[in-house]
């Protein structure tokens, strides 16, 4: 048996059920372990349910045994005089194929690649299929919010931008200089160099930061022969998207593949929202680097379009 930490928010999660899919396909036994990082209060909710999954979970004793965690005294005496033996893998990179060769193995890692999924890919997309709202039960005023929002991106060129900020600060040397200021006007430019009807939906966890940078954005757009009507047509091409929290962020996802188009941040959660777009004509821009000193080529998917940190197209991969 196979047993998969589990960590993470909602994107995150789908990686690993992925992973978990595909390892199944391979005829392996799989679990989860759902404990080890969901048993704090700061730990971020599990919500494959919204694709209605009940994962298989590994039990406490299960997860001790690959873990060689278990608070027996003489195992603890053990561990301390020789060292803890642990059946446990980390993935290297984005991609690691010797994660699929193990029968027995308990796996840690972000699993973020469509190369472990490729070719199962159908199967991933019916698994992540959303449900209707109107079937989702949700309270009525953020129904009716959702429903506006659901219904103005299916009717206009639609443009999802993920701006993910608190993640990348936590450790700026991973993060820094990659989903800059620079890096989201330069990626509006290219879009709207081929859709000068685009609306900019934006979806962020620092709302009060966006509206600055939109500020800002439409100050440096505008011209003094333009008029009070104009200059508000302007501002209205960019609509924050607020009614979510961390634990109904899952219609976040949902309206980014609603998108004609989207806009990523190096963030799972918008890559999903990207992938799951089924519009054939979609425009995906994602950052160039994910990680500072990183090599990220495994994460990124046919049809992307790389931009730096300085708003310049590098490459579009085919």
């Amino acid at each position: 048996m196979n047993i998969i930490r589990m960590s993470g928010g909602l994107g995150n999660q789908m990686f690993q059920y992925a992973l978990y899919l595909k390892l199944k396909a391979l005829g392996r036994d799989v679990k989860f372990d759902d404990i080890n990082e969901y048993r704090h209060d700061y730990a971020r909710p599990i919500m494959l349910s919204v694709f209605g999954i009940d994962i298989p979970r590994a039990t406490w004793d299960e997860i001790n045994a690959f873990t060689d965690g278990s608070m027996d005294f003489f195992k603890r005496l053990r561990r301390t005089l020789f060292g803890r033996r642990a059946i446990e893998y980390v993935e290297e990179g984005f991609y690691d194929e010797k994660v699929l060769s193990f029968e027995s193995m308990y796996l840690r890692g972000g699993f973020q690649s469509e190369r472990y999924f490729a070719d199962i890919e159908p199967l991933i997309r019916q698994t992540y299929r959303f449900p209707k709202i109107e079937t989702m039960h949700l309270p009525d005023k953020l129904y009716q919010v959702t429903r506006e929002c659901m219904d103005l991106v299916q009717n206009t060129m639609s443009v999802s931008v993920h701006m993910r900020r608190s993640d990348s600060r936590q450790d700026e040397e991973l993060y820094e200089g990659i989903c800059t200021e620079q890096y989201y006007e330069g990626a509006v430019q290219f879009i709207e160099e081929r859709y000068p009807e685009a609306v900019f939906y934006i979806f962020s966890n620092e709302p009060k930061w966006v509206k600055g940078w939109v500020d800002r954005l439409v100050a440096n757009r505008i011209t003094p022969d333009m008029t009070a009507e104009e200059k508000e047509k302007l501002r209205q091409k960019f609509v924050m998207v607020e009614a979510n929290t961390e634990y109904t962020g899952y219609l976040d996802m949902q309206l980014m593949t609603c998108c004609k188009h989207n806009i990523i941040s190096n963030s799972s959660f918008s890559w999903w929202g990207a992938w799951l777009n089924d519009n054939p004509g979609k425009i995906m821009i994602a950052p160039d680097k994910w990680k500072n000193n990183v090599e990220s080529d495994d994460i990124y998917c046919k049809g992307m379009v790389l931009v730096n940190g300085k708003g310049r197209v590098v490459k579009t991969l085919h």
